[in-house]
């Protein structure tokens, strides 16, 4: 057992994913009536996890109100959807993704970048899921439908252990990516991600602006 003290911007079904647990069970523990309402400040119980804390700040804001309001949740209308989606039970569509993102990657650059990451992303969720996503790397994060994907709180390296999630980062050091940005699909393995190329060992190293989201279909 371990407790873990709610942050601003966390949402239940995000710390479900973090914690290889879900929504159902934490409510549970927690006797939480509403998981779509949790407060900043206010300790949770996570049974069976004993791991360190590396929750990533940045990110979005979704979903949790400021500690000792009431009402609906604060700042994301996007709560909600597949929750307790870990390593070994992320959703078909997570695990579709994933599958369709190495495919785009192995039919465009292999092992080698192109400069293409954006578009190997967007091939990527048309295959999986049938409808094309624009932008650059660091523009795909405003241009995924929010009611088929939701921005969710986790460490890069919490997120690489989790098929089918997409990753944007803002910027890079590369000359391009100041411009682009980079974005990428987690392929589950905890190291690698896809995108026009498989990235073997994916890494926030020279890259900021880290966000990540989750299929909701």
């Amino acid at each position: 057992m371990s407790n873990y003290r709610i942050r601003r911007g966390d949402t239940l079904s995000a710390l479900a994913v973090r914690f290889g647990t879900t929504v159902a069970k934490l409510a549970r523990d927690n006797n939480i009536k509403n998981p779509d309402l949790i407060y900043a400040g206010n300790t949770l119980r996570i049974s069976g996890y004993s791991g360190r804390d590396s929750f990533d700040a940045g990110g979005g804001r979704q979903g949790v109100s400021g500690g000792g309001r009431s009402g609906g949740t604060g700042g994301g209308a996007n709560v909600g959807g597949p929750t307790g989606a870990g390593p070994s039970n992320a959703s078909p569509a997570m695990r579709r993704l994933a599958e369709a993102g190495r495919a785009a990657a192995l039919s465009m650059g292999g092992y080698n970048s192109q400069g293409l990451c954006a578009t190997g992303v967007s091939r990527a969720i048309q295959n999986a899921f049938g409808f094309k996503v624009w932008g650059n790397g660091n523009q795909i994060d405003n241009n995924l439908p929010r009611d088929k994907f939701k921005q969710v709180n986790m460490s890069l390296e919490e997120a690489l252990k989790i098929p089918g999630l997409v990753l944007t980062w803002e910027s890079t050091s590369t000359r391009l990516g100041s411009i682009y940005g980079h974005t990428a699909i987690t392929t589950g393995d905890g190291r690698s991600s896809v995108s026009d190329f498989i990235e073997r060992n994916t890494t926030n190293n020279g890259r900021s602006g880290f966000k990540v989201f989750m299929p909701i279909i």
